[in-house]
């Protein structure tokens, strides 16, 4: 891993920081040869570097957070004879560690760790406003903190720190989500000190990304992982519903997705019913089937329904959110529902914010009647999933989702189409076990 982190660190900063300079100098030797002590050691560098990490992140990042889960829990179907793909959808035990999915989701999430784990290291060391720099570190907390998460969610170890010898150690995936936890905590604590400045809003997020909001959103989704469901719930509550959080995209920094299905030679297609079995009956006036949508009545090669995929991938440059306000009510709802003594009327409350909300921010409107179903845990349990799937669609979180929520388990049997999931984790890629010793056993599926 080492000589990979090192070429993507110097080559981000070095075309971030040749677009700085060349823009108001003209007498220089090598534009090309930022070294990676001036990128981490300048104002200049450390912004364009930390610029760079939120451009790898958002746009290699975001494909394989989103395509890989998304394929092996039926949210989409493959369109495409690459074998990567054929490979995910056909899951189970024959899923090989070369997959350039599991290897692309685990070494972008690690690459933009490492730049993280830089720039929070040397921000400190530089001269900047004290709200530039607690931005900066915070920021670089939180992408270290999404990061471990995106890998936990789809692998049952994983590495929390990154090591330049190839020698990182693995820990639970439980463990790593609990230090995300920690990264998102240390991070609101700098920004509560030390307020964002406008600075870092107008050179680093551009005003698409709202920091506070996304770290409770954030400590919302991980407390919900690992169980602290008041803390779970605190963090949901905080988050102001008007509040967007979004990677914004160009016509140079594509909408990934989009790339992926709505481009003239598509790898995927949505599921119908978002890739739910029968048993999930949504109303036909639900809002957001035709958000995310477009009827297709067309069949994938291995006999999988598929529609066309509209919402945050409809176009080239379409933002696409970090988390969907509507998860938040859903969160309050699960988690007032897994509490050791259950909460049925907050939950049922939360629930029906969602079921009846017309003024979503992005216009995620399910505008349906009130929950009307049975007043137990399982039932109201099995009512969040079906919605998280319908708010959540393709963020990333299917696979956590279907396993948190106990779906049927996968038989480890390729070519089995009609399981919900074929996977209940990925292989370690061989890139990872060829390098680091300490690399897990793959788990059986």
């Amino acid at each position: 891993m080492k000589n990979i982190f090192k070429y993507k660190i110097i080559h981000v900063a070095t075309l971030a920081i040749l677009l700085l300079v060349t823009a108001c100098e003209t007498d220089f030797d090598n534009p090309n040869a930022a070294t990676e002590d001036e990128a981490f050691s300048t104002r200049e560098g450390i912004i364009a570097v930390t610029v760079g990490m939120q451009q790898v992140y958002s746009t290699s990042g975001v494909r394989w957070i989103v395509e890989t889960p998304a394929i092996t829990t039926r949210e989409g179907g493959i369109t495409t004879t690459f074998q990567n793909m054929i490979e995910l959808e056909d899951g189970g035990t024959d899923l090989p560690n070369f997959n350039s999915n599991v290897k692309g989701l685990w070494s972008t999430m690690l690459s933009v760790m490492r730049i993280a784990e830089e720039v929070e290291l040397n921000t400190p060391e530089i001269e900047l406003e004290a709200g530039t720099k607690s931005g900066l570190i915070a920021y670089a907390k939180m992408f270290r903190a999404m990061c471990i998460v995106n890998l936990a969610q789809n692998y049952d170890q994983v590495i929390v720190e990154t090591n330049p010898d190839n020698e990182a150690l693995f820990v639970s995936r439980e463990d790593g989500v609990r230090a995300a936890l920690l990264l998102l905590t240390e991070a609101q604590a700098l920004i509560t000190t030390n307020p964002i400045s406008d600075e870092f809003i107008s050179e680093v997020t551009l005003g698409n990304i709202d920091v506070p909001n996304t770290i409770n959103a954030l400590l919302a989704r991980y407390n919900l992982y690992v169980g602290n469901y008041d803390l779970a719930i605190a963090a949901a509550n905080s988050v102001d519903a008007l509040s967007t959080s979004v990677f914004a995209y160009d016509s140079q920094n594509v909408n990934p997705i989009w790339n992926r299905v709505n481009n003239t030679a598509p790898n995927f297609k949505p599921r119908d019913n978002f890739g739910l079995p029968a048993e999930f009956v949504f109303d036909p006036a639900d809002g957001r089937l035709s958000f995310y949508l477009i009827p297709l009545e067309e069949f994938n090669q291995n006999g999988l329904p598929i529609e066309d995929l509209a919402g945050f991938f409809d176009q080239i440059t379409t933002s696409i959110p970090i988390y969907i306000p509507d998860e938040m009510e859903l969160i309050i709802a699960e988690a007032n529902l897994r509490k050791a003594s259950p909460d049925l009327v907050a939950a049922t409350a939360a629930l029906n914010n969602v079921l009846t909300d017309t003024d979503d921010v992005f216009g995620i409107n399910a505008n349906v009647a009130p929950y009307s179903g049975p007043n137990t845990v399982d039932a109201l349990l099995n009512e969040v999933y079906k919605n998280r799937r319908a708010e959540l669609f393709l963020i990333g979180t299917s696979l956590e989702d279907s396993r948190r929520f106990g779906r049927p388990q996968p038989g480890g049997v390729p070519m089995n189409y009609s399981e919900e999931r074929n996977r209940n984790f990925y292989p370690f890629p061989d890139t990872e076990r060829n390098s680091n010793s300490n690399t897990p056993a793959d788990p059986s599926i």
